[in-house]
């Protein structure tokens, strides 16, 4: 996989974000975008206790869905005061995604502002909390709304590889879902080029986010995010542009979601399989495409 680094600055104006990054859909990373926030240092794990600690929520682990399991589909729930106890003792694969706190405690909305100098069409009721223990992994995805995200990091460190969506059939996507069907776990150490070898064609881009960088990934972004350390990042999501766009997501959300969990359901073993068949027929006619160009 040829892999480099996501550029990353202290601040960047509005004409010069949106003509290198946002048209060209190329991520970045803004250091100094949330520095301002009060959240920034005011958000602690104490402070999520105090607020919303009896909140139950679901947990993931870092086992990938099984044939049975629906799209988004939790392996448990916990208490979140229970669960930054858990996490704050050490590693844990235990993670939160798409946690709507503001649900629950709808004044943390005045502890940010939402980056409207870059980009209009935030989704103001959905800024959505994510939490993992050191060593829990998001697998390589990207989000069924297709929204352009603002992803600011909280406590603890957290790596992140990126690709574009025009690397869809070089990293197995699996059809009906946005998913691939290769590991990405450890893959700064290896990647598994004997069962996935079109992996080695993939570009991709990597950083890693500390306390206070906001990452702008650009919409329908595959992403793979292991925690470092036990921590929390936010995300502020914009719809993308244009009506195309829209329906785009619409379908993803919809249609295409609806359809797999369907299968999901009706015919389990199999669909899981065939996903996966075709995910590599897919793969092995995008090498073969490369290879005639080249």
């Amino acid at each position: 996989m040829h892999i480099q680094s996501i550029d990353r600055v202290d601040d960047i104006s509005p004409p010069d974000f949106r003509e290198h990054y946002l048209l060209p859909s190329k991520p970045i990373v803004i250091r100094n975008l949330a520095h301002q926030w009060d959240a920034i240092h005011k958000w602690t794990w104490q402070y999520f206790k105090n607020l919303v600690g009896e909140v139950s929520v679901p947990v993931y682990n870092n086992t990938r869905a099984g044939a049975k399991v629906p799209v988004n589909g939790g392996d448990g729930f916990m208490n979140f005061g229970e669960y930054i106890d858990l996490i704050s003792k050490g590693p844990s694969e235990w993670r939160i995604f798409l946690f709507n706190l503001f649900k629950y405690a709808p004044q943390l909305k005045n502890d940010f502002t939402f980056p409207e100098q870059y980009m209009k069409g935030f989704l103001k009721s959905y800024p959505m909390l994510f939490v993992g223990g050191a060593g829990s992994i998001a697998h390589m995805h990207y989000d069924i709304d297709l929204a352009h995200i603002f992803h600011t990091q909280f406590i603890g460190r957290k790596r992140v590889l990126l690709l574009e969506n025009n690397q869809s059939e070089l990293i197995y996507k699996m059809p009906a879902t946005v998913e691939s069907a290769a590991s990405f776990v450890n893959w700064q150490e290896e990647l598994d080029y004997e069962h996935f070898p079109a992996l080695q064609h993939a570009k991709a881009y990597t950083i890693i986010l500390e306390h206070g960088d906001t990452l702008f990934m650009p919409s329908a972004y595959w992403h793979h995010m292991q925690y470092m350390d036990s921590g929390f990042a936010m995300s502020l999501r914009a719809m993308p542009a244009g009506v195309s766009g829209k329906l785009n997501a619409l379908y993803h959300i919809l249609g295409m979601r609806g359809f797999n969990n369907m299968l999901i359901k009706l015919a389990p073993e199999w669909w899981y399989n065939y996903k996966r068949k075709v995910a590599h027929k897919n793969a092995t006619k995008a090498m073969k495409q490369m290879q005639a160009v080249a």
